[in-house]
C-alpha cells in the first residue's frame, strides 16, 4: 500500500490524557485499574475498570453541547482538538470538502441511552430529551466532531467489536491511498463504564472476576489469567498521505505500511483455536507492507487474556513469524489501563508510536506464571530498550474478526 504519514495524536485515557503522562504510566507499567464507583457495580461479577479523569480540564466543549451527547463523544471531540493541534493543521485553510473521518467503537453511548430509557419508564415520552436519538448510535461521535469542524468528505463509523478502531485506521489509510481525501481524523472511542453496558459486557464472559485484585485482575498471556478489564477512553490520529506531510513539513510519527482483516468463520462469538485465519492476516499485512517476516521488531498484541484467545493468537503469531517468532517481543500495554473495546485499536497504535518514538518496548504487566501454550517474549513487567523500525499491530473482534496494522518509523 501506498505510505500514509500519521502527523498527529490525541489520548483520553485513564492512565493520562496528556501523551507524556499517558506514556510515563505506560512504560513504568503503573496499572490504574480499580473498582468501579461511578454507581453500585457490586453485583455484577466482574465490577473493575480503567476510568477516565480529569477530562474537563481539557475540555472546550460547551456545556450547552453537552447536555445533547454522550461521553464517548466528548472524548471523540477533546482527542480529535488534541490531534488536529498535534499535527499544526489549520482547519480554516484547508479544504474541507476533502477532509474524512474514520472512526470506531463497539457498543455506542449508553450512558446517554440509559439515562434517557429510565426517563422514559418514569416520565412517559415528554421525560424523553430530543437528543437521545442522535446521542446514543455509534456513528455520533463522527457526526459531532463533523458537525464541529465543518467537514464534509468521505467518512465512515466501524463497529467490529474490539477491532473497531484498528479497521477504521486501516480504512481511513486505504482511503488515502485512493485519494478519495486530502487528509483524515481516523481513530475510536468507548464509554462502557455504565450499568447496562456493563452489564453486556459481563454477559460475554470475558471479563475478569478478580474484583479484589483489581490492578492485577487483567493479566495477558499469564497461565492464571481469567479474561480482561473492561475501560473507556479515546484515541485520534491525523493520517494524511507522506507527499503531503513532507509539503507541510509535519512532523510524523510513522507511516502505516500495511493492514490486512480476515475472518476466522469459525464460531458467532470465539475465535478459531488454530489460529490459522489470524496468521493468514499478518502475512497479508506483511505482504501489502512488502516486508518479511524477520523485519518486524514489535508486536502490540490483541491480549483479551482468556485462555483461548491468547492461546490462539499465540499459535497465530508463531505460524506467521516461523523461527523468528521468539525473537520478536509481544506485548499488551492495554493491560495497565483496561481494554477500551472498540477504542483499544486507535489506542495501541498510538501507544506503538510512542514505543517507536522512544525505542522502548511497553511491559505486558501481571505476568508472573509461564503458559506452556503461550511462550513467546512477552516483555513481562518491565519495558525493554530496543530500536523499532517496524512494528504489527494486532486486534480481535468477536465471531473470529482478525485485523492487523503494520506501522514503520519515519
Amino acid at each position: 500500500m501506498k505510505k500514509i504519514a500519521i502527523t498527529g495524536i490525541g489520548l483520553v485515557t485513564p492512565s493520562g490524557i496528556d501523551k507524556r503522562k499517558f506514556w510515563s504510566n505506560i512504560v513504568h507499567g503503573r496499572s490504574v485499574i480499580k473498582k468501579i464507583d461511578r454507581f453500585d457495580a457490586s453485583k455484577y461479577p466482574s465490577h473493575i475498570a480503567g476510568t477516565v479523569h480529569e477530562l474537563d480540564a481539557y475540555s472546550s466543549v460547551s456545556s450547552r453541547l453537552l447536555k445533547k451527547i454522550d461521553l464517548f463523544s466528548h472524548m471523540a471531540l477533546v482527542s480529535s482538538e488534541m490531534a488536529i493541534k498535534d499535527a499544526a493543521l489549520d482547519m480554516a485553510q484547508e479544504n474541507l470538502k476533502r477532509a474524512g473521518i474514520f472512526m470506531g467503537n463497539a457498543i455506542g453511548g449508553w450512558l446517554y441511552g440509559e439515562t434517557e430509557l429510565r426517563d422514559l419508564y418514569i416520565e412517559g415520552r415528554e421525560g424523553v430529551s430530543p437528543f437521545m436519538a442522535s446521542a446514543w448510535f455509534p456513528a455520533a461521535p463522527q457526526g459531532q466532531v463533523s458537525i464541529h469542524y465543518g467537514i464534509k468528505g468521505y467518512s465512515k463509523t466501524v463497529v467490529a467489536d474490539r477491532a473497531s478502531s484498528l479497521m477504521a485506521i486501516g480504512y481511513g489509510a486505504k482511503n488515502l491511498g485512493r485519494d478519495n481525501n486530502d487528509f483524515i481524523i481516523a481513530g475510536g472511542m468507548e464509554a462502557p463504564v455504565t450499568p447496562y453496558a456493563l452489564l453486556c459486557c459481563n454477559t460475554s464472559g470475558r471479563l475478569s472476576t478478580n474484583n479484589e485484585n483489581a490492578e492485577t485482575a487483567y493479566k495477558p498471556f499469564d497461565k492464571n489469567r481469567d479474561g480482561f478489564a473492561i475501560a473507556e477512553g479515546a484515541g485520534i490520529l491525523i493520517l494524511e498521505s507522506s507527499q503531503r506531510a513532507a509539503k507541510r513539513e509535519a512532523h510524523v510519527y510513522a507511516n502505516i505500511v500495511g493492514y490486512a482483516t480476515t475472518t476466522d468463520g469459525a464460531d458467532r462469538i470465539e475465535p478459531a483455536r488454530d489460529g490459522v485465519e489470524l496468521a493468514r492476516a499478518i502475512k497479508m499485512a506483511l505482504d501489502d507492507a512488502q516486508l518479511a517476516p524477520s523485519d518486524i521488531d514489535y508486536i502490540c498484541a490483541d491480549g483479551a487474556a482468556t485462555q483461548l484467545s491468547d492461546a490462539s493468537e499465540t499459535r497465530a503469531i508463531k505460524l506467521a513469524f516461523n523461527g523468528h517468532a521468539k525473537k520478536i517481543p509481544v506485548t499488551v500495554p492495554k493491560a495497565i489501563f483496561g481494554n477500551m473495546l472498540g477504542a483499544c485499536g486507535a489506542v495501541d497504535v498510538i501507544t506503538t508510536l510512542l514505543a517507536m518514538e522512544h525505542s522502548i518496548v511497553p511491559p505486558t504487566i501481571n505476568y508472573e506464571t509461564p503458559d506452556p501454550e503461550c511462550d513467546l517474549d512477552y516483555c513481562p513487567n518491565k519495558a525493554q530498550e530496543k530500536e523499532i523500525k517496524n512494528a504489527l499491530v494486532i486486534n480481535r473482534g468477536r465471531g473470529g474478526i482478525n485485523c492487523v496494522l503494520i506501522l514503520q518509523k519515519h
